[in-house]
Order: structure tokens, then sequence, then C-alpha cells
């Protein structure tokens, strides 16, 4: 965890990728896209813990169809930079069997933690999976998945805001920013 003065000073010299209009013109543009694929599924959406929070936040009360809502704690970073093993903290609490499912996240980074989460929701028994995340970061090379609903693309360096943290700190920023080189 960064002191106070600590986080200050990393989100002065960062960079803004993103303003918030871009970052709120997004969620409505993904909001359509997402309705107009799973209107009349009646999906089960799941929001990955805590990343995903202020995404699902503004995300779902744009999205014009029922649903069900549960969640899940997966993470890899615990407040780190680099990713390390997955730990599952919690699962769904709905079934998932049958269902069309729906996962939230902030970022697909790496694709580790999101195609996890794919592969036990489909040894659980759904019927589909779609996942959106708002960011995907241009890795420069293939990942186990593919996000079936993308906000915005990164750039290969340490993005924060908008849900996305950096030691924890900064997921209550608007806008997205990253570590400059």
């Amino acid at each position: 965890m960064l002191s106070s003065e600590e986080a200050m000073r990393v989100l002065a010299t960062a960079e803004q990728i993103y303003s918030a209009t871009v970052v709120s013109e997004t969620i409505q543009r993904m909001a359509r896209d997402i309705t107009s694929a799973l209107s009349g599924k009646y999906p089960l959406v799941l929001s990955v813990m805590g990343g995903a929070v202020v995404f699902t936040g503004q995300l779902l009360p744009l999205l014009e169809f029922p649903l069900d809502f549960d969640y899940l704690h997966v993470s890899r970073y615990n407040n780190e930079i680099r990713g390390g093993p997955i730990n599952w903290k919690v699962t769904p609490h709905e079934n998932v069997k049958d269902r069309v499912v729906l996962v939230l996240d902030d970022v697909l980074d790496e694709g580790i933690t999101l195609a996890a989460i794919r592969d036990w929701v489909m040894s659980q028994g759904a019927a589909a999976f779609y996942s959106a995340v708002f960011a995907d970061k241009d890795i420069g090379r293939p990942k186990p998945i593919d996000a079936n609903f993308v906000g915005v693309m990164l750039p290969d360096r340490y993005a924060f805001g908008f849900g996305m943290d950096i030691h924890g700190a900064w997921r209550n920023l608007p806008a997205i920013y990253a570590l400059k080189d």
C-alpha cells in the first residue's frame, strides 16, 4: 500500500491515457453492444472484484434487459504490479449451470485470470460464456482468451484508474492513467 504522499507522486508523474469523458462514452458504447448481443438471453452477470466494481457500477444501469447479478473474486496481483499465481477468493453464489454468463472485468492483461474464470464457469455447466473488459492491454503476444466486448486498448504499460489500482491506490479515478516508461 502506498502512503498518501506516494500515491500523489505516482499520479503527478503518470500520463493520462483516456479522459473521464472518453471513459463515459466508452461505457455507453459497450452497453449498447452488450444489449444488442445479450438482450433476450437473461444472463447471469458476474463482476470480478475488486477491479471491475467501478466498471460494473457504471455499466449495469445502462443494460436494457433483465439479468441476474453476482460476483467472484479472483486475483493474480494482490496490490502488486506483477501478476503471480491465481488466487480464488470467492466463487459466485449463483449457480451458473445452464446459464448464459457474462463476466465483467477491468482489464485483460495477459488473459490468465479471465481464461481461468472462463474454464471454471464452463466446467460448472454454463450454457455460454461472454466477457466484457473495460480495457485490453496490447502486450504484443497472443493471449489465452479474447474478450467479447472491449472498451479501450491500453499500451503495454502499467495502467490505473477507473477501477484499476496501483499498489491499492487510485481505483477511484474517473480517467485512465499509465506509468511512464
